[in-house]
């Protein structure tokens, strides 16, 4: 007897999307919060913490590719996909897509900036990563503003996201966002 394919995301997928989702949160408002402030200690504490949450970023997202690749995920319930326009189909796969692309370009570029500014990136305090990038000012004069740019294109796309994972939920009711979420039995 063949089984039916699930259409619920597995436990770890679910734990990759949601672990993802709190770094990548938590990394852009301290990201927005730390160049604000004077320098400091609080300051610098918070760009240590910054650098951290991307490299954990990193981590989860070849963790979560390497996932995906190797488990498919589930596909669109065919009442869903009946109903949803070609449009928002191809939304739907492109906003995935540039996610994935912006979890590993976002931080590698603030690697790379980190390095090319003179700053390495050491792990916890305690472990040393490779430099991306020798030291240079004119490029990291560069990749700063790319960083900036990339990360506030990953929380628009983040919002919408959100935004279109909440319209399923509340205005479609169509079960689509509880495939992601922890069963309650």
């Amino acid at each position: 007897m063949k089984s039916q394919p699930s259409t619920r995301y597995t436990g770890l997928a679910m734990a990759l999307h949601w672990l993802l989702a709190l770094a990548i949160v938590g990394a852009f408002f301290v990201g927005l919060y730390m160049t604000v402030l004077s320098m400091s200690p609080t300051r610098l504490k918070l760009y240590n913490w910054h650098k951290w949450a991307g490299v954990l970023i990193l981590a989860l997202s070849a963790a979560r590719l390497l996932w995906r690749l190797s488990h498919r995920p589930p596909a669109l319930p065919a009442a869903v996909e009946a109903k949803m326009p070609a449009w928002q189909r191809a939304a739907h796969h492109g906003t995935h897509a540039l996610l994935y692309a912006l979890f590993f370009a976002v931080p590698l570029m603030g690697w790379a900036y980190s390095n090319a500014a003179g700053f390495p990136i050491v792990l916890f305090g305690a472990l040393p990563l490779p430099d991306l990038v020798a030291p240079d000012k004119a490029l990291a004069e560069t990749l700063k503003p790319w960083h900036g740019r990339l990360a506030y294109t990953l929380a628009a796309l983040v919002v919408l996201h959100v935004a279109a994972a909440l319209k399923h939920h509340f205005i479609d009711r169509d079960g689509l966002l509880t495939r992601m979420m922890p069963s309650r039995g």
